[in-house]
This record gives structure tokens, C-alpha cells and sequence, in this order.
């Protein structure tokens, strides 16, 4: 351990804790905070002034947001359909929390479960063409129960190389064997599975790829799947909302709900509020009820957020211009920046990728769009891979004409200075 540890945040006593007494001379200990003490790449960012995360919102997200005291193009949220101001779902999580409380006080297994959560789940099921569905405390606990609880050992899950990290997350809490393929690379995926075939197998992919805003290839993975006899799960919390006729994601957008097995969705991009859920046949369904720990021993989720996603659920149901002005957004921001010459990589849906390469210019990029009023976020590895630094956007349905152009303008302006686009 260096001699500045305590210029780096740890004081004296904690200091000799965590080193133990030492003679003179004598190495010091190993300690469970080293890693901490010698963690640069932050302290690096934010001595450059180039450190671009947890940035304070002083408002709801709108097209127009208050940052630091000053308004700014909101390019970067989730609330691809801006619901999570409209007054229908203010006021259903106002009612229910005049009528429920705060908060359920025990997990979903023990005392929690209300009956606004099995309304959920039932308008869930008939929503993405499925017999049954849970409602979890929020995605990312979706995905650790179902893939811990379904793969054990002997048991292979393969996931495509660009799954979010929750994905990755269930596969370390699984018991079984986790084989990984080339994005979106339907080759490379009948590779993995002809190697393990005869074996238990479970595929699992994002519907739509945070990131990079592609879309997986459902109809051909569904079909590899049938012929190895392989189960498939797409998480599709980008897709909700966004996609398919009635807005009930990329199996919906493909038609192949008989052909997914699971689908894991989240309340917090489209559906405007917190939480998570499973749908699939009922008796897998039943099976997660009692098997996937993050549900049996979470506490279960407020009636405030249930009530919210159900709101939400009216509104994607019964209003499909939404969808409609979301798509026109996307493409009016995507084929603006295209024209300006930047590179949207292969972006199929409503999140815009803005490549860049290196990380440092990303965060330098990032930093002077943030100063010119644009809020947006940079991805750099390890959200990406090696020198495929990215600024990610993506638009909502709520956003007028100029505030994308006001969006592109500054785009065009501080990717001149940094060469990313010529200067014509």
C-alpha cells in the first residue's frame, strides 16, 4: 500500500485497521479496500472535468430539463413515450398511495402481494399474448430470478456478447455452464449450440440493445432454438412500448410470441415508473413464483409504482399516435445526424448511437454537448468494447421538431471542432 493513502481518502485510524500492526520494515497486509484506495479512473475524470455521471436533475424529464440550474436538451431518458409526467399516471400513483401506503412491508412470497399486483399481472399476460405473468421489484431482479431459478448445473445458457449487465448478472447466480456469441451473429449462435446440443439449453438476448440501438433477429434465433431444442427469454425493456403493432415489444414486432418462451419486461422506460416482470406459460410462471429468490426475498413493489405501470398500460393500449410521433422523433434525429456525417452504427430503434472510438475524446465530446446545453451520455468501455466509445441518445414522444434541431445544430457545431464530421 502506498504512502499517500491518507491524501487518498483514508483516514488514520481506518488506515492502521485495515493494514493491521506491522513491524518495522514488514510488508503491510493486504486489505479488502486496496482496490479502492487505488482506483484512478474516476479521481482522472473528474480532475480533467470530463466526468459525465450522476448528474442532478432539478426537474421531470421533459424534452426540456433543469440541470445545474440551467435548462438543457433532455437526448438522453428513457421515457421513450413521456408518460412519466402525464397527469393519468401521476394521479393512479397518488391514488393508490392514499389507499395502499407507501410501501407493501414484506416480499411478494410473505405478506406483500395486493391485488393491484395481480391486476398487473394479468393485463401483463394478455398484453404480450401469454398465459401468466409476475411482477417483480424492478427488471434487473426479473432477470437474476428467472436465470438463476431456470439454469443449473449441467445446464448451458447462451447469451449474445452485448446483453445488459443484468443478463450477465442471472448467469453468475446460475449454477450452469455460460457460453456467449458474437452479436447478433446467427452463425456464430448455431456454432454454440450444435457444440452443446443434447444439453439443457436457455438463449437469452436484449429485444432491443441499449447501446447500439439494434434489434436481435428473433425469427432466426427462434427458429436455431426449435431446431436444437433450446429455450429462448428476450429481455426486452427497450422494446416495450416502442415496438410491435400494439406496442408489446419485438416478438410482438416479429410475430413470434409462440416462439419466446419468456419475456422479461421493465416499467422503467416505456411504462413511466420503477419495477419488473416475467410472462410465459403458467406453469414455468408458477415455478419462478416459488423458485427466484430476488422476488421471494425482496420487498414486493409499492402500490404506487403498480398502480403507475397500470396508468401507463391504458395509455400505450389506447394511444397508439404516441408510438407514432416516438418513430418520427427517431427518424428525424437519426437521418439528421446521418446527414451531418456521423455514425448511427446500425441503430434500428428509438436509442440513437453517436460513435466515437476512443474514450477519451467520448468524454471530451460528451463534456462540451453537456456545455452547450445538450444533456446526453457517453458509454465507454467497459459499456462498450475497446475504442468503441459512443454518445448515446435517444428521443421521446414528447419532444417537438425544435428540440431535435436545436440538438442537431449543437451536434454539428462541437462535432466540427472535433473532426468528427467534416467542416463543410
Amino acid at each position: 500500500m502506498k504512502n499517500n493513502n491518507l491524501a487518498k481518502g483514508l483516514t488514520k485510524d481506518r488506515l492502521i485497521e485495515s493494514v493491521g500492526t506491522e513491524s518495522a520494515g514488514s510488508r503491510p497486509r493486504p486489505s479488502i479496500f486496496d482496490k479502492v484506495v487505488e482506483y484512478e479512473r474516476v479521481k482522472q475524470m473528474r480532475e480533467a472535468d470530463i466526468y459525465p455521471y450522476f448528474k442532478a436533475l432539478e426537474s421531470s424529464q421533459e424534452p426540456e430539463v433543469l440541470c445545474g440550474g440551467r435548462e438543457m436538451i433532455m437526448l438522453s431518458s428513457n421515457n421513450y413515450l413521456g408518460l412519466t409526467s402525464h397527469p393519468k399516471v401521476v394521479e393512479a400513483a397518488i391514488k393508490a398511495t392514499r389507499e395502499y401506503g407507501t410501501g407493501c412491508a414484506g416480499s411478494r412470497f410473505m405478506n406483500g402481494t395486493l391485488d393491484l399486483h395481480e391486476e398487473l399481472e394479468a393485463r401483463l399476460a394478455k398484453f404480450f399474448s401469454k398465459q401468466a405473468a409476475i411482477v417483480f421489484p424492478t427488471g434487473f431482479q426479473a432477470n437474476l430470478g428467472a436465470i438463476a431459478a431456470l439454469v443449473g448445473k449441467g445446464d448451458i445458457v447462451i447469451i449474445d456478447r452485448l446483453n445488459h449487465a443484468c443478463i450477465y448478472d442471472g448467469c453468475r447466480l446460475s449454477y450452469g455452464q455460460t457460453r456467449k456469441f458474437n452479436h447478433n451473429d446467427m452463425e456464430d449462435l448455431h456454432r454454440v449450440l450444435k457444440e452443446h446440443q443434447g444439453r439443457r439449453m436457455l438463449i437469452v438476448v436484449d429485444g432491443v440493445f441499449s447501446m447500439e440501438g439494434d434489434i436481435a433477429p428473433l425469427p432466426e434465433i427462434t427458429q436455431l432454438a426449435d431446431e436444437f431444442g433450446a429455450a429462448v427469454m428476450v429481455d426486452d425493456a427497450h422494446g416495450i412500448g416502442v415496438l410491435g403493432k400494439h406496442g408489446a415489444g419485438t416478438t410482438q414486432h416479429f410475430g413470434v410470441e409462440d416462439k419466446v418462451d419468456i419475456i422479461m419486461g421493465t416499467y422503467s422506460k416505456s411504462m413511466a415508473t420503477i419495477g419488473g416482470c416475467l410472462a410465459g406459460d403458467a406453469e414455468t410462471m408458477d415455478y419462478l413464483k416459488h423458485n427466484a429468490r430476488p422476488l421471494i426475498f425482496s420487498a414486493s413493489l409499492p402500490a404506487a409504482n403498480t398502480a403507475s405501470a397500470l396508468a401507463a398500460l391504458d395509455i400505450i393500449e389506447n394511444e397508439p399516435e404516441r408510438r407514432e410521433r416516438l418513430w418520427s422523433n427517431a427518424d428525424h434525429l437519426r437521418n439528421g445526424l446521418i446527414e451531418l456525417g456521423f455514425n448511427t452504427l446500425n441503430t434500428q430503434s428509438t436509442v440513437v448511437p453517436v460513435y466515437v472510438g476512443d474514450d477519451m475524446l467520448a468524454l471530451r465530446f460528451w463534456r462540451k454537448l453537456f456545455d452547450a446545453g445538450l444533456f446526453v451520455t457517453p458509454v465507454i468501455h467497459p459499456g462498450v468494447a475497446k475504442d468503441a466509445a459512443l454518445i448515446r441518445t435517444s428521443v421521446m414522444a414528447s419532444h417537438k421538431p425544435e428540440h431535435l434541431d436545436k440538438a442537431l445544430d449543437i451536434f454539428a457545431s462541437v462535432g466540427r471542432e472535433f473532426g468528427l464530421i467534416n467542416n463543410s
